[in-house]
């Protein structure tokens, strides 16, 4: 479960599946921070970094627009493979803008992080909150977790991050009701339509999914794993209209197969955490492998509109 945070904290809870040593190691190495830190789109290059009490680590983001962030984080408490605390935000410009603790736990030889924001009003947390949100600021979460995969075992994969305000039963249902879903998985602008609505292990969907235009294409799902109310595996392909196995109709080296963990964590009873990890499914060419590491910001894009049409959709059912 996530601390209920204070109306001018923000608290944020990710699920590593590495050792503690290997995040914190992330974390504090500034050649593997490089990797990781920011939106996507966005580098980083490291001027110092002297991780003690008192210390600090001075690094400029740079943006894909081309504009450069500089930064000092000013080290309050580092406790080694358990907890950093450092006020964030500063430069010659300004003081920081607020104070982060983050504190990584061994569960079960996996990591679990939980970071907390401290601004000043309840308003200020609010409006970064809402900035953060802007700019992309959780996928820094999910870029670690990619970072961390290839680490582990070398697999490219795509991951994405999202707490909804429901229960974990609730947003359960709109991954496995095929009527919900259409609601809200296409992405903006295009309708979903289950031909052949089959949600269930072993079961096999056939759907359509057209702008109302020009763009009309179809896909299956195979769904190798359903355990209620936290865990959704399938397989993904498009197809023709006589289900074919055919190509992405605008990108024809996309991968042929796609599978996506869909993880569900109850940070409270009200209060749902859903992982997404997407990866290929079985042999790629080069290019195929390419085209989808390049992708991952349109990802970002996509998924994160989809998510916010199952907000409303959530919304509305309460």
């Amino acid at each position: 479960m996530t601390a209920t945070a204070n109306a001018n904290e923000i608290a944020i809870t990710r699920f590593y599946d590495a050792p503690v040593q290997m995040v914190w190691d992330a974390w504090t190495d500034p050649e593997q921070v490089a990797q990781w830190w920011g939106p996507r789109g966005f580098t980083l290059t490291t001027h110092s970094k002297d991780l003690r009490p008192g210390g600090s680590w001075v690094y400029t983001m740079h943006g894909p627009d081309g504009v450069d962030y500089p930064n000092k984080a000013q080290y309050i408490e580092v406790v080694p493979l358990s907890r950093l605390v450092y006020d964030h935000g500063a430069n010659d410009d300004r003081p920081p803008l607020f104070r982060v603790t983050v504190d990584f736990t061994d569960v079960g030889g996996t990591t679990r992080m939980d970071m907390r924001m401290t601004l000043p009003t309840a308003q200020a947390a609010r409006d970064t909150k809402k900035f953060i949100r802007e700019v992309g600021g959780n996928s820094t979460w999910d870029r670690l977790a990619e970072y961390l995969e290839v680490e582990t075992s070398n697999r490219d994969v795509f991951v994405i991050n999202h707490t909804f305000d429901a229960p974990i039963d609730s947003v359960f249902e709109m991954w496995t009701d095929p009527q919900h879903l259409a609601e809200w998985l296409p992405p903006r602008g295009f309708t979903m339509h289950f031909i052949e609505p089959d949600i269930r292990e072993g079961g096999i969907t056939f759907w359509s999914m057209t702008d109302g235009d020009e763009i009309t294409f179809y896909g299956r799902m195979e769904y190798l794993e359903i355990a209620r109310p936290d865990r959704i595996v399938y397989t993904q392909w498009f197809c023709d209209e006589h289900k074919n196995v055919s190509r992405h109709p605008l990108s024809p080296v996309w991968p042929e197969r796609m599978l996506t963990n869909v993880e569900l964590t109850s940070e409270s009873p009200n209060s749902t955490l859903v992982t997404v990890k997407w990866e290929i499914h079985g042999a790629a060419t080069p290019e195929e492998a390419e085209e989808f590491s390049n992708a991952k910001a349109g990802m970002t894009q996509g998924w994160t509109g989809s998510f916010e049409k199952l907000e409303a959709l959530l919304e509305r059912a309460r």
